[in-house]
């Protein structure tokens, strides 16, 4: 490109020479001083703007101008809106992500983060729960939240941080089982009702060591995220210990399955120890009494396990660790890795187990994750969750249901605890099927996670995702097309702990569809659908053995009656003949209850209607924290499980064997029926029990031939009316 050549001339300046460099395609006249701004091709030179290098291409203009006018870029305009945004201020322009969405849901979700503040409290505190929670109607579409616990209250200088600011809390960062996560619930709602009623929020708090408690009333500052103190005082307060929060909010009170009380309903299932008051705006009170004394175990803080946690979080554990050798840091931020682990995971890794964990980059941390993966661990410790456990599952069941009587309950299921993303989580889940259950309805999926219930997006959950993907026709109900929830008499209950629960969103209302915690869910989902379709086979053949043992009582003894007569002979005993009609080794179960010393009796009676005698094991499976005693006949096995074992040694035809136990200290409720399994005899002729897991495989036949049989009706005193030469007369 040729060079242009160009000379500007005009005023020079004495004794003032600069040299400033020119941009490429110009050539300097060093004789030549600049005391103006001028155009020179397509650029200004701006010696008060730009200093010596004020070389610049200016936008485009239709007459060229030697006059310098500053303006201000769209980028410089944008950058001066630019500003922090409070979190509070957020959640007050997206209250819906709180859950805050519509009046209805609004005023439910106020009264849930008060219940799950207390009862976090009172699990602090170990203290069993006591609950006061009413809705005052205070016009048209306001109301006033109250909400009352027996916690340890809070000392005064936290209460206003605590109601009064977002994203403040004790619990985010502690890796154990609770139901508040983020900090955001409580405060949450107090927001909500001074945007909605634009009035203060009232809190009373009172610790044991104080004589009188604590009140304030305080608003949010949105802007700065900070408690704005309204008034306060100290006030005498009737609890010894515990804290009062007065909510105004605007909402709509309504019933139904996403009312109030049914939330609140569904809270005593899976929190039995707690005992809940609630007052509604037509001032009827309704108590949910507790369901049990016992408090649930407290649960501990622990280090996030190896399996399933992220990369990122991991290089981020190794910035900030105090650990300088790499063995260390394995051995000391995570759980259920000893210094032999941690050895054998920086082999996998190819690292040295000396080297800082600081020093490591990508592709050394990239390396060490995945070997943390692929070595074998135990699973994470039980002590940092609290799931509510078989007996109290089904007690929660029993307690809330009410006048309504199921058939069945099966046996509520714990899995072992598993991990995702390093955080340990449990899953149970329960099934009360039949009696006064509608048969024609969908099946009522009952969802919680970390004991609190979730009453909206159902279909967005993972737990309802979980119900609908099994083929629920294999266990006995009905299911189109093999895919979504069943019908019939029946309430699935479908529980998730965890240290962290992955929820969709910070409503907390629908847990995340995470691949791990979609296995745990559905294995123990079909676990309890076969436990379900063992009871209704069961009912089958009883209800199919019943009807012909019936009849084979009313019709023999007439046919036997009616021939004695005729033959002029006394009525034969039938015993031996029902039996060969009969086959089947029949056993059931009697439990009687003494309400003075709360003693269940239980005894379960063998009846041998074969025409062998039979020789069996029956196996009984309690609940956990059951422990049975006086037994008659001594079992043959105890075990700390729950499993006991007798050893039947020989049931005579058409005899009977019984066995007697005694368990203590239960109400009536806790226990209806046992698990009673058998072994050692073909399962095809037990009616009321069922095998031993693994006992199909086992060649029946081997038993039958170990068996002699008994003799037969002549010694029993059967007559033969086919030896007998008698004349028949008639009447």
């Amino acid at each position: 490109m040729p060079i242009l050549r160009r000379r500007v001339r005009g005023l020079t300046r004495r004794h003032e020479h600069f040299h400033r460099p020119l941009p490429a395609g110009f050539i300097h006249t060093p004789s030549i001083e600049w005391t103006f701004d001028c155009w020179s091709g397509n650029l200004k030179w701006n010696p008060q703007a730009f200093g010596a290098q004020g070389w610049e291409r200016p936008a485009p203009s239709q007459s060229p101008t030697c006059d310098y006018m500053p303006s201000t870029s769209i980028a410089e305009e944008l950058a001066k809106k630019q500003r922090e945004i409070s979190v509070s201020e957020f959640f007050e322009r997206n209250k819906q992500i709180l859950g805050y969405d519509s009046p209805t849901k609004a005023l439910l979700t106020v009264v849930k983060e008060g219940v799950d503040n207390s009862l976090d409290a009172a699990a602090d505190a170990d203290t069993l729960p006591d609950i006061f929670v009413e809705v005052r109607k205070v016009d048209k579409d306001e109301f006033l939240v109250i909400v009352e616990d027996n916690g340890p209250g809070i000392v005064r200088k936290e209460v206003p941080n605590v109601f009064g600011r977002l994203l403040y809390g004790s619990r985010f960062h502690s890796r154990r089982q609770s139901r508040g996560q983020q900090g955001l619930g409580i405060s949450g709602a107090v927001m909500y009702g001074q945007v909605t009623t634009g009035k203060a929020t009232k809190i009373t708090s009172k610790v044991e060591e104080e004589d009188v408690a604590y009140q304030v009333e305080l608003i949010v500052e949105t802007k700065k995220n900070m408690p704005s103190k309204v008034r306060e005082d100290r006030v005498v307060y009737e609890r010894t210990h515990g804290t009062r929060i007065e909510i105004p909010l605007r909402g709509r009170y309504i019933g139904g399955k996403q009312s109030i009380p049914e939330y609140l309903k569904a809270t005593a299932i899976v929190n039995p120890h707690a005992r809940i008051t609630y007052r509604s705006p037509e001032g009827e009170s309704t108590v949910f009494e507790r369901a049990t004394e016992d408090l649930p175990p407290k649960t501990k803080e622990i280090p996030p396990h190896p399996h399933g946690i992220e990369l990122g979080t991991l290089m981020q554990m190794m910035k900030e660790t105090k650990s300088y050798k790499l063995g260390a840091f394995l051995e000391e931020e995570f759980v259920r890795v000893s210094s032999r682990v941690a050895k054998e995971i920086c082999e996998a890794a190819a690292l040295d187990p000396e080297v800082k964990p600081k020093s490591l980059g990508l592709e050394q941390a990239n390396a060490l994750h995945e070997a943390m993966q692929s070595v074998k661990l135990m699973a994470p410790p039980t002590d940092c969750l609290s799931p509510i456990g078989e007996r109290l599952i089904k007690k929660g069941l029993k307690n809330v249901l009410g006048s309504l009587r199921p058939e069945f309950y099966a046996p509520p299921l714990t899995r072992d605890p598993a991990v995702y993303a390093g955080n340990p989580f449990q899953v149970e889940v329960g099934i009360v099927y039949g009696g006064d259950l509608p048969p024609d309805q969908p099946v009522e999926a009952l969802r919680f996670a970390n004991r609190v219930p979730l009453i909206y997006q159902a279909g967005g959950c993972a737990l309802t995702q979980a119900v609908a993907n099994v083929d629920w026709r294999r266990y006995g109900l009905e299911q189109r097309g093999g895919q979504g929830l069943p019908f019939g008499p029946a309430i699935v209950l479908v529980h998730i702990c965890s240290t962290k629960i992955p929820y969709t969103s910070e409503a907390k209302e629908a847990v995340a569809t995470v691949d791990e915690i979609m296995t745990e869910l559905d294995l123990a989902l079909k676990e309890c659908g076969r436990r379900l379709k063992t009871h209704l086979t069961k009912k089958a053949h009883r209800a199919k053995t019943r009807e012909k043992f019936d009849i084979v009582q009313l019709i023999l003894p007439r046919i036997a009656e009616k021939s004695a007569k005729i033959v002029n002979k006394k009525v034969p005993t039938l015993d031996a003949t029902i039996t060969k009609i009969m086959g089947v080794v029949w056993i059931d179960e009697a439990i009687a209850y003494d309400k003075k010393q709360k003693r269940h009796t239980v005894t379960i009676n063998v009846h041998n209607f074969t025409s062998a005698g039979k020789k069996l094991n029956l196996h009984l499976l309690l609940p956990r924290g059951m422990e049975a005693k006086s037994f008659d006949p001594k079992p043959a096995e105890v075990r700390d499980d729950g499993k006991i074992t007798w050893e039947l040694k020989r049931v005579d035809s058409v005899a009977k064997s019984s066995i007697t136990f005694v368990l203590d200290g239960l109400d009536e409720a806790e226990y209806d029926e046992s698990d009673v399994y058998v072994s050692g005899i073909n399962p095809g002729l037990v009616i009321g029990a069922e095998p031993l897991p693994g006992d199909w495989e086992l060649n029946y036949a081997d038993f039958e031939a170990e068996e002699a049989p008994t003799p037969e009706a002549e010694e029993e005193g059967e007559i033969d009316y086919d030896e007998a030469e008698e004349a028949l007369e008639d009447d």
